[in-house]
């Protein structure tokens, strides 16, 4: 097997398995190159969550891809970054579809549009995946219409595939989106998640880290899986002064930036492994717009046990750092500008990151 930035430490035979199976690091002192995460697969060049954008982020060099979770209404877990299939679909344009668009309150916000929980996985079928953001990525736009929505059964098997044909572990970082709201309507992500592990060899020996900004459900899995070699949790936050939707929903306070102070953080690392919060709150900018100092989180997730790896780099200028634009379009991407900022935070001692063009993030890897 070729050695690569994904084989962390040993690849271990689990007894029985009848497969090779990779343990993933569980400390920062186990990470000998950082983990470069394909967000919602290489969804700067191929519109999100298709096979198409997973696709090109495994050949552009991804360890792992991360599709988003949500179930259909008989149960399936499908491929998208949230229920709401308005922004992401074709599903306006059809006709037979225009009596299901409604208006429901997920997380506390209220939203109006069409929701893969009242789509059979028949239906959902027929739709098409449209770019979210043509005006930023007009290149993207042109694959309006080629593919469908992907349930996570087909991702599992593509990946294994992949992983196969390229002769490297390639790893899946699942999101279990809005698990409070999904319980609440009786389709229980996390139980189906569950029993996607015990149909799926790959998700039982191949490299795993699931995701949340809830701490329940990583609770429950951790209380159902254990700590097998292959798996890893990974909390999420946010900067923002908000709740995990299922600490609001149990009328609690807990924001999430307190979740980022060293006692949050060994609370933590009582059910996860890894710390992912959004790049900002990691360097923070300053005044002008610049990359600022490194806020104190990372060492102190380090000395909590837990590994540390941020949401997401994006190489158009409208999510740059001023210093790291290129001439006035929002919309342009600048390569060399992402890679230097991913390169800034690798210095700062992240273990791995969430970007939409993993190439980009290969390079600035590679550059260490």
């Amino acid at each position: 097997m070729r050695a690569t930035g994904l084989d962390r430490r040993t690849v271990l035979t689990m007894a029985g398995a009848g497969m090779v199976c990779a343990a993933l690091p569980a400390r920062a002192k186990e990470v000998r190159r950082p983990i470069v995460i394909g967000h919602r697969g290489a969804c700067a060049l191929r519109p999100e969550h298709t096979l198409a954008s997973y696709a090109k982020a495994i050949a552009d060099g991804a360890d792992f891809v991360e599709p988003d979770l949500v179930p259909t209404r008989d149960g399936v877990l499908v491929a998208r970054h949230e229920n709401n299939i308005a922004d992401t679909t074709d599903v306006a344009a059809r006709a037979e579809f225009a009596g299901r668009r409604t208006e429901k309150t997920i997380d506390g916000q209220k939203q109006v549009g069409w929701f893969t929980e009242d789509f059979t996985l028949a239906e959902l079928k027929t739709l098409r995946a449209r770019e979210r953001m043509p005006k930023v990525r007009p290149a993207n736009a042109a694959y309006d219409g080629r593919f469908d929505v992907p349930t996570w059964a087909e991702i599992v098997d593509f990946v294994a595939a992949e992983s196969s044909a390229r002769d490297r572990p390639i790893g899946l970082v699942p999101e279990l989106k809005h698990s409070t709201y999904f319980r609440g309507i009786g389709l229980p992500v996390e139980d189906s998640f569950l029993a996607s592990i015990a149909a799926h060899d790959q998700l039982r020996c191949g490299p795993l880290i699931v995701q949340s900004f809830e701490i329940a459900n990583l609770r429950y899995l951790r209380g159902k899986l254990g700590r097998p070699a292959n798996l890893r949790l990974m909390q999420l936050t946010i900067g923002y002064p908000l709740p995990p939707a299922d600490v609001a929903a149990a009328g609690g306070r807990m924001t999430f930036p307190e979740m980022m102070m060293p006692a949050g953080l060994a609370d933590i690392a009582t059910y996860a492994d890894i710390l992912a919060p959004d790049t900002r709150a990691l360097i923070p900018l300053d005044p002008s717009g610049r990359l600022g100092q490194p806020a104190s989180i990372i060492a102190d997730a380090h000395r909590a046990g837990l590994l540390v790896m941020p949401w997401t780099f994006r190489p158009e200028n409208q999510f740059l750092p001023d210093a790291l634009r290129e001439g006035s379009d929002p919309n342009r991407r600048v390569p060399t500008g992402s890679v230097a900022e991913i390169a800034t935070y690798l210095r700062a001692g992240i273990d791995g990151f969430f970007t939409d063009d993993p190439a980009l993030g290969r390079a600035a890897v590679r550059a260490m």
